[in-house]
C-alpha cells in the first residue's frame, strides 16, 4: 500500500467545465470524484490519497444495513486480491500451489491487499450513484474511461488490467461521445460532464456488444443492488442495465439480473437455504418484470452449480457469464458458511481467479456481514477506509433516493 500524500502534493485546480458540474455535487462528497496532483493532470490522486478529506453522510446509518453493504463492498475486494497473483494460472498449477493467504507479487507484481479492475470499476460505479444520487449510465461510462486512460480508483494508480470487450466499449464510448460533442456543439472539455437529462436521452449508452458475454459487467455488479436494494423491482432493473455499457449480450445482462436479485434478499435478510433454492428464482418472479431469464441463467438459477465434486464435475472459473455465475454460487453453496473458506475454493478453482472470487465475495460479503469476514485479511486490503466511507454513502444515497420516489 502507499503512502499518504505529503501536505506539499499540489492538485489541480478544477477547469471551468468541472467547477460547473462540481457546483450541483454535495460538497461532502467532493472527495469521491477525480483530483489530480499537478496542473497538467497527468498523476490522479488513488484512493487512499484522499482518505484525509472523507467525511461520513450527514446522518447516521442503520447498522444491520451497514454491515452488509460494507460486507459485499469489502467481500468483493478481498476475492479480488485474494485470486489477483494466480490470474489465469489453470487449476493444474493450483493443485500444486494452492492459495491459502493473501499474497503478493504474482501475475501483476501487486502489493499484498492491492485490488485488479474488477474493484476499481465497481468503485467506479459505487461512485457514481453516489455523486449523482441516482442510475446515470453516462456518467458511469465516463468514470469507467477516467480509470481506463488515468488510472481512476485503481489501486495502483494505472489501469494495468482490462478485458477486451471493456476495452472495446470504452473506446467505442469515446467515439460515440467525439460525434455527439460535434452534432450538439458542445467541446470535448464539456463532453464528461453534460447532465442535462434532454441531452443525455440522446446519447447511446449501451456500449457493449451484443456478442459480449463475458463476466466484466458482472465482476462489478454490488453497488446497483446495494443502493437500490430497499426497491427489489429497481435493483433487479438497473442491475441489468448496468451491464449493458460494457457487454450487450442477453445471458450477460441476466445474469447480472439474477445475481443482483441474490444480493437484495442477502441484505433484506433471506435464509442461506432461500437464496440457493431451486425455486429462489420464481418465488421472486415479480423481482423481474416481464422480461424472464434466458434459459442458461434460469438452468443456474436452478441448481446447476450443486456439484459436491466441484471442479471434478464441471465447474469452472473461467470467462465465459455463465461459467462464472455457477462457480461463484457454487463456492457460496459448498463454503460451510465461511467466508475464507468460500473465496479460496473459488481462486483455487483456476483461471479467472480473481474475478469468481470478486463475485463470490459481493454475495457472501452482503449475506455473512462485515463483520463476519476475516480480520486477517481485512487489515490487508487497500484503501479498507475509504471503502467503508463509500459504502456509508451508498447506503444514505440509496435511502434517500427510495424516499425521494416513494
Amino acid at each position: 500500500m502507499g503512502s499518504k500524500p505529503s501536505s506539499t502534493a499540489k492538485v489541480s485546480p478544477l477547469s471551468p467545465s468541472e467547477k460547473r458540474g462540481a457546483q450541483n455535487i454535495n460538497p461532502e462528497k467532493q472527495w469521491i470524484n477525480p483530483q489530480y496532483h499537478d496542473d497538467k493532470r497527468t498523476k490522479i490522486k488513488r484512493p487512499h490519497e484522499v482518505e484525509n478529506e472523507m467525511c461520513n453522510p450527514p446522518m447516521m446509518i442503520a447498522r444491520e444495513v451497514m454491515n452488509r453493504v460494507h460486507g459485499s463492498m469489502i467481500g468483493m475486494a478481498l476475492g479480488d486480491t485474494l485470486g489477483a497473483s494466480v490470474e489465469f494460472r489453470p487449476r493444474k498449477y493450483l493443485l500444486k500451489n494452492p492459495v491459502t493467504d493473501l499474497q503478493s507479487g504474482g501475475t501483476w507484481g501487486l502489493q499484498k491487499g492491492q485490488f485488479t479492475d474488477d474493484t476499481s470499476m465497481a468503485l467506479c460505479l459505487a461512485s457514481s450513484l453516489v455523486t449523482k444520487s441516482s442510475f446515470v449510465a453516462y456518467d458511469q461510462l465516463v468514470r469507467y474511461k477516467l480509470w481506463y486512460r488515468h488510472g481512476y480508483m485503481s489501486s495502483t494508480g494505472e489501469c494495468f488490467d482490462i478485458g477486451k470487450a471493456t476495452r472495446n466499449a470504452l473506446e467505442e464510448f469515446e467515439r460515440r461521445q467525439q460525434k455527439f460533442a460535434k452534432e450538439h456543439n458542445i467541446s470535448l472539455d464539456e463532453i464528461d460532464h453534460i447532465d442535462d437529462p434532454r441531452l443525455l436521452k440522446n446519447f447511446n449508452t449501451n456500449c457493449g456488444g451484443k456478442q459480449e458475454a463475458g463476466n466484466g459487467a458482472l465482476m462489478r455488479l454490488a453497488p446497483v443492488p446495494l443502493f437500490f436494494h430497499r426497491d427489489p423491482e429497481k435493483a433487479v432493473h438497473y442491475s441489468g442495465e448496468s451491464c449493458g455499457t460494457t457487454h450487450g449480450h442477453e445471458k450477460a445482462y441476466d445474469a447480472c439480473r439474477y445475481y443482483g436479485a441474490l444480493i437484495v434478499a442477502a441484505l433484506h435478510g433471506e435464509s442461506k437455504e432461500a437464496l440457493m433454492s431451486p425455486e429462489f428464482y420464481d418465488k421472486h418472479r415479480h423481482w423481474f418484470g416481464k422480461k424472464p431469464l434466458h434459459d442458461d441463467v434460469e438452468a443456474v438459477a436452478k441448481g446447476s452449480y450443486r456439484k459436491k465434486e466441484g471442479y471434478d464435475d464441471g465447474i469452472r472459473g473461467k470467462g465465459y457469464i455463465v461459467t462464472t455465475l455457477e462457480a461463484a454460487l457454487w463456492a457460496f453453496w459448498a463454503d460451510e458458511n465461511s467466508f475464507e473458506k468460500g473465496a479460496l475454493l473459488a481462486v483455487n478453482l483456476g483461471d479467472d481467479t480473481d474475478t469468481t472470487a470478486t463475485i463470490y465475495g459481493q454475495l457472501a460479503g452482503a449475506f455473512y456481514g462485515y463483520n463476519a469476514l476475516p480480520k486477517k485479511w481485512i487489515h490487508q486490503i487497500y484503501a479498507r477506509r475509504f471503502i467503508e466511507y463509500l459504502s456509508k454513502w451508498i447506503v444514505y444515497e440509496g435511502d434517500s433516493f427510495s424516499k425521494s420516489k416513494s
